[in-house]
């Protein structure tokens, strides 16, 4: 099926190209800049929801817009937003380019993961930052910085599991780094614990839901950069990266997913 298309602006307004994301995404940052350096005109004031919704209908670009686009639907609100944040139109322009680098930067690659979209609209629905923020560092560094994804994937998990405990009420987490530890108390909450079902397939599966999270601990801590290297130690390559990366979204998708079954939030 062919793509809607706005005629009058020239862009398809759902299944998007990388091409036209990158075009959709120049146009919102441009808008910014000129209203928020006296540049606005009417066309920014039609175009801005269009742009702006356009961005936002990509579920990975989404994730990875600037809070403050998802806050401020027009530009007045955005204006009332920047106006008192930074006195001059240098300082304005600079918080917009560095707010905006990771969006563009994934625009232009193309380099479009469909389970990547799945797991951020997952992410989207909750009121967590810090996860969002763990996922989108981890998806940004699987090619440029193997050992730094690697990281953030154990931290995505670390994050997912404390969420849920946080909203469950438990706080005897809090003083607890242990990955290992944190899931076992999230999973025994969610009645995910082998010990917890008669069922064989259910004991398999949920015994390799341990294995991951454990495997991913100790992946982080052979291959990621958490912790010095001798002149042997093992340089983790992107590979290594998108694996683990993909094992923690996957993971706490489930995780979230199984926390909002069960307790409706």
């Amino acid at each position: 099926m062919a793509p809607k298309f706005d005629h009058q602006h020239g862009f398809a307004l759902e299944g998007r190209t990388p091409v036209s994301l990158i075009d959709d995404v120049d146009a919102l940052q441009s808008i910014y800049i000129n209203r928020a350096t006296g540049n606005g005109n009417n066309d920014d004031e039609r175009d801005y929801p269009l742009y702006r919704q356009s961005v936002l209908d990509v579920p990975q670009a989404a994730s990875l817009v600037p809070a403050w686009v998802k806050r401020y639907r027009n530009l007045d609100q955005f204006w009332g937003f920047i106006q008192p944040k930074y006195p001059s139109y240098a300082e304005r322009r600079t918080f917009i380019w560095d707010e905006f680098r990771a969006l563009v930067e994934y625009a232009e690659s193309g380099d479009v993961h469909p389970s990547d979209a799945a797991v951020s609209e997952a992410m989207s629905r909750f009121d967590a930052e810090h996860v969002r923020i763990a996922w989108t560092k981890a998806i940004e560094r699987r090619a440029s910085d193997p050992e730094g994804a690697i990281t953030m994937a154990r931290t995505l998990l670390e994050s997912v599991c404390k969420h849920i405990l946080d909203e469950a009420g438990e706080t005897e987490h809090e003083a607890n780094p242990d990955l290992n530890k944190l899931y076992k108390q999230t999973a025994i909450l969610l009645n995910l614990t082998k010990a917890q079902h008669e069922e064989v397939i259910f004991k398999q599966i949920l015994g390799g839901c341990t294995a991951v999270v454990e495997g991913l601990g100790a992946l982080r801590n052979r291959l990621s950069d958490a912790h010095g290297k001798g002149k042997s130690g093992v340089k983790a390559a992107p590979r290594h990266a998108e694996l683990a990366v993909n094992l923690a979204g996957s993971m706490a998708m489930f995780l979230l997913a199984t926390w909002e079954s069960r307790f409706g939030r």
